[in-house]
């Protein structure tokens, strides 16, 4: 395919996709059914397709309609910096976009009237309140750092490698990894081929955003403990408990929907982990009042996250806002009775929003005065350079 037919398909792709549903897996039945587009034409749409989800905002004012195609044009301004006379010879007809109306180029080539700043942004007019109470004069700036392709984080498995025997197992590869600034994290561009290195496949390393890694780093999982993972669902942060463990100890993943958890046996042998159990409802009918650290690693609106699955910050509603928020409460106030005391109960969101953070905290305090309040940690993307993350470790005073 052309540069120029894959615009086109990524437009008519824009025009069926449901909001309402995950984005990959229609992705993924796009190719299938078109069998004609290669893989990297396949992957050249899907980067189109999350460009324009990204500023599906701003790509609308600036490309001058709510369509596919708009949108598509739009994101040539706003993303790739490209002006009308570059757009022009992509818009040529056949397989391709048809060529632009002189609308299009008016609208293409002005800047759009005034729009609000949540448009600018692209963020959603409900929230934007919400935002600016977080992000107060850095509002701009993070909103913008939320829209951007996100790149490749790694965590170096101890359990496997060090961190210079990573790093020279992926050059060896071809890849150039960058080191951050937490101590187990590597960063590759956005698309490496992560899953081709011998690093992957000998389990040295993991893929989990820096900002992640600092979540289940402030747990505070030490060998030898009894540690609780109680919302684990893939199990990055699983992984990560168990590497800080040492494989010493027992470590329990539970989520209530099991499900989520299928892929995690066959991640934990990759990365040797051999102190991990899946602890099922009468599993966890033994350990009240027994565990050293609880995580709850809670649902919530990915509002932290959004530049990875930026489809997710349309589909949020006030509604189902305020229904994470008392799922948030019930995963808290469960987990909760699985802590001895003196041990300490870890709450974590990929949000940046207080309603599911501080709030949430306050209000478990509220119903739990024998908890007390430890450290918080609150990571945004611009300025911390990972997704955007929250978590607060509370500890169960002893009796």
């Amino acid at each position: 395919m052309t540069p120029a037919a894959r615009l086109a398909a990524a437009a008519a792709l824009l025009d069926t996709l449901d909001p309402a549903r995950p984005v990959e897996p229609q992705l993924k039945a796009w190719g299938r059914a078109n069998r004609y587009a290669g893989s990297r034409d396949r992957r050249a749409i899907a980067d189109r397709v999350y460009t324009v989800l990204r500023r599906w905002r701003s790509s609308a004012l600036a490309g001058g309609g709510e369509d596919g195609r708009a949108r598509v044009l739009g994101s040539l301004v706003q993303a790739d910096g490209l002006e009308v006379a570059q757009i022009e010879p992509m818009c040529s007809g056949g397989y391709g976009l048809a060529p632009l109306t002189g609308a299009e180029r008016a609208a293409l080539s002005a800047p759009p009237d005034r729009p609000s700043e949540a448009a600018r942004l692209d963020w959603p007019e409900w929230l934007w309140d919400a935002a600016r109470a977080v992000l107060g004069d850095d509002t701009a700036c993070e909103l913008d750092a939320l829209r951007q392709r996100a790149p490749v984080d790694l965590r170096v498995n101890t359990l496997k490698a060090t961190v210079g025997e990573a790093l020279d197992a992926l050059r060896e590869d071809g890849l150039a990894p960058e080191r951050t600034p937490h101590p187990l994290a590597l960063r590759l561009p956005p698309g490496a081929p992560v899953l081709t290195s011998r690093a992957w496949r000998d389990g040295m390393v993991e893929l989990q955003d820096a900002g992640s890694q600092a979540v289940a780093e402030m747990t505070g999982a030490q060998p030898g403990e009894t540690v609780l993972d109680y919302c684990a669902g893939g199990g990055g942060k699983t992984l990560a408990l168990a590497a800080a463990m040492a494989n010493r100890g027992r470590l329990l993943a539970h989520d209530l929907d099991a499900a989520r958890m299928a892929d995690l046996p066959q991640r934990a042998r990759r990365a040797g982990v051999t102190c991990l159990t899946l602890a099922d409802r009468r599993t966890l009918d033994g350990l009240p009042g027994r565990c050293d650290r609880v995580l709850v690693d809670a649902p919530c609106s990915g509002s932290g996250s959004w530049r990875r699955d930026p489809a997710g910050k349309w589909r949020l509603t006030p509604d189902t806002l305020a229904a994470l928020t008392r799922m948030q409460d019930g995963a808290l106030d469960a987990a909760a009775r699985y802590v001895r005391p003196g041990g300490t109960l870890t709450y974590a969101t990929c949000s940046i929003l207080t309603e599911e953070n501080e709030a949430r905290v306050a209000a478990f305090l509220g119903r739990h005065p024998d908890y007390a309040a430890g450290p918080t940690l609150r990571l945004h993307p611009a300025r911390d350079g990972c997704d955007g993350f929250f978590a607060a470790r509370l500890t169960l005073t002893a009796c």
